[in-house]
């Protein structure tokens, strides 16, 4: 791997002196795909289209992350802004490369998470917009541009990534890859009408699972906490180090995800009845909801508490966007209807 890492070194080289002016484009596009993104961003806005893709997309986002941590446990990938330093081969040639805000994450790299989720979640909005407008138009020609700018996505992501130090072009591929064979196979399996213990079980099983494997390898001598030590060795900038780029914030933001989306269906089953002016005045109170939803600062001491809150949050995202929100524009619309 050592000549596929240093290849690799080089071509983020070439992509940051090609491409510097773009850096506030590329920090953008590598925001647009990250993992949060698809419960913040992707969902609400699916969602609020079409319920039964918005619930795909957090279903899947959520699957997905977490076998992205499942691989990153076992695979043990490098990550550029670390391994250029800690490999030692470029003592003499030093690359002019640069970190950025959004470099230094904290878990494994392989494969890329940006670019998994990105793949998986992305394709479930563009292959029901396809069938859309396949239904309404009939042209192949038509209905094919949405999986275009599905590709233009994934390169731009894909880019981002390695621009800003993140990853390996072979791991871009592979969580492109992976994210895309994960979509086809998750977006017909919706879990819609399914029973709240359903989705409290696969929470609790993806919780214990993770956990059970993290104990595991431990007892066979693995050292988990590896790509944390490198990453608070290597980084730049020690306050770009956040603990929410740790594998546990990402698992406890699936299992609250999961959980959340179960306690949804539970509270209010088959969504809110609402026309298309309220349910773009439930997509944008929504978005001001989660995204003030986002920016509560958490306490990092214990790690503890701030996983669980971790938790409580995601768990909180799909009831503000499928049942709190909705449910207020409805009684609202409903009163000013009678009066």
């Amino acid at each position: 791997m050592e000549a596929v890492h240093t290849q690799g070194i080089w071509i983020a080289e070439y992509l940051q002196q090609r491409t510097q002016d773009l850096e506030h484009f590329w920090l953008t596009i590598t925001h647009i795909g990250d993992p949060k993104a698809a419960f913040l961003l992707v969902f609400p806005l699916t969602y609020f289209v079409c319920k039964r893709a918005g619930v795909a997309v957090l279903w899947v986002a959520a699957l997905s992350e977490w076998l992205n941590l499942v691989f990153k446990w076992m695979l043990f990938g490098e990550r550029p802004f670390w391994w250029v330093g800690e490999s030692q081969l470029f003592v003499i040639k030093q690359p002019k490369i640069s970190q950025f805000p959004s470099t230094c994450e904290t878990g494994p790299g392989s494969p890329s998470g940006h670019a998994m989720i990105t793949a998986a979640v992305w394709w479930v909005v563009v292959s029901s917009l396809s069938s859309f407008l396949y239904s309404r138009t009939h042209s192949l020609l038509i209905s094919a541009a949405p999986y275009l700018l599905y590709v233009l996505l994934l390169v731009a992501i894909g880019l981002s990534r390695i621009f800003i130090l993140a990853h390996f072009p072979h791991q871009v591929v592979a969580g492109c890859i992976t994210g895309f064979i994960l979509g086809i196979f998750l977006s017909p399996r919706v879990p819609e009408g399914r029973p709240l213990l359903f989705f409290f079980s696969c929470s609790a099983g993806l919780l214990l699972s993770a956990l059970m494997l993290n104990v595991g390898l431990q007892q066979l001598g693995v050292d988990l906490s590896w790509s944390i030590t490198l990453a608070k060795k290597w980084c730049s900038h020690a306050e770009w180090i956040h603990l929410d780029t740790t594998p546990f914030s990402s698992l406890t933001r699936d299992c609250g995800a999961l959980l959340g989306l179960g306690l949804s269906q539970y509270w209010k089953p088959g969504g809110w009845p609402l026309p298309w002016a309220p349910r773009a005045l439930s997509l944008v109170v929504s978005s001001i909801g989660l995204y003030h939803v986002s920016r509560l600062p958490l306490p990092v001491k214990p790690q503890g508490l701030f996983y669980s809150l971790v938790f409580v949050k995601f768990a909180l995202v799909p009831q503000i966007v499928m049942v709190l929100v909705p449910g207020l524009v409805y009684l609202f619309t409903r009163t000013k209807k009678k009066d």
